[in-house]
């Protein structure tokens, strides 16, 4: 972990997860390519890149290996002017995504058990190096990697309460990570202590059976602000016991959903920081989605 960060630059979001080293071919199917090309891919540090495009401070931890494939991470993240708190293992390795886009079904092959990010563990980021930090956020990804990742959100929430920040999930089920009961049990409790969660309303209705915006709500009740996407429907937002806001989505031309829920995510969070009404924040996810929904990647481009 990088050492004290001077208070003119402390981050105002903390985002913490994996991220992994992704690989496209670029000429055939994966079983017949000979090239491809290599960027990243990591939900939360997606979230991060969203905020600091749109002019917040935002940091990034996680554990990387003490790799090739960990120094591109870093570099990369660094360069679009994330702040990045990560640990190197020089035991574990840096997770690896390969795409197959030249497949029937197009499908994603996940390298990552035994990563040096599933061996983050509670005391990963301590109440202490939380000071000033507004928000911490993380997703449901994070508790899925392994028990002392998932025994590390659960410290997270209280060390961040213990901070002053708020507590920011997104739900985000990964299927191939967990069986669909410790998903539907962790991703319920977690997104039920949030201050902040958001959540697809499909992903509700396959993990909890929950199969509409009211049903989500009625099953998450206890936390403060919950958001519910609803793909090119819109997304409605219940803030304690006042009335439901719902902002309907934008029509666009979408070239790749991938990346759309964290970049509405870092869009709805960068308009909370600015204390913006609920109807604009929501406002600013569905802007925020819209502009990676249009590119063929998961973070909006560098200027």
């Amino acid at each position: 972990m990088t050492s004290a960060t001077p208070e003119t630059t402390l981050p105002e979001i903390v985002c913490i997860g994996e991220t992994m080293a992704l690989l496209t071919p670029t000429d055939a199917a994966l079983a017949d390519a000979h090239a491809a090309t290599i960027s990243l891919a990591g939900a939360e540090s997606n979230v991060a890149a969203g905020l600091v495009a749109a002019g917040r401070r935002a940091a990034w931890t996680s554990r990387l290996g003490d790799d090739p494939l960990g120094i591109r991470i870093s570099s990369e993240l660094s360069r679009r002017g994330i702040q990045v708190w990560a640990e190197r293992d020089a035991d574990a390795p840096t997770g690896v995504m390969f795409k197959d886009p030249g497949a029937e079904g197009s499908s994603v092959y996940y390298y990552r058990r035994g990563s040096a990010a599933s061996r983050m563990s509670p005391g990963h980021l301590p109440a202490e190096r939380l000071a000033g930090v507004r928000i911490v956020h993380t997703t449901g990804i994070t508790p899925a990697l392994s028990p002392s990742c998932r025994a590390m959100v659960d410290q997270l929430f209280d060390d961040a309460r213990s901070a002053g920040a708020l507590v920011s999930f997104d739900v985000n089920d990964r299927r191939a990570l967990w069986s669909i009961e410790d998903a539907a049990a962790t991703l319920a409790r977690l997104a039920n202590a949030a201050d902040i969660a958001f959540v697809g309303r499909d992903e509700a209705e396959r993990v909890w059976g929950t199969a509409t915006a009211s049903e989500i709500r009625a099953f998450l009740p206890d936390c403060a602000l919950l958001v519910v996407k609803d793909g090119d429907v819109g997304a409605i937002a219940f803030d304690g016991d006042a009335e439901p806001v719902f902002v309907p989505a934008p029509t666009v031309e979408v070239v790749e959903p991938v990346g759309a829920g964290d970049a509405f995510a870092a869009g709805f969070l960068a308009a909370t920081l600015e204390g913006a009404p609920l109807a604009a924040r929501l406002q600013a996810g569905h802007e925020s989605a819209a502009r990676v929904l249009t590119i063929a990647a998961d973070m909006p481009p560098l200027d």
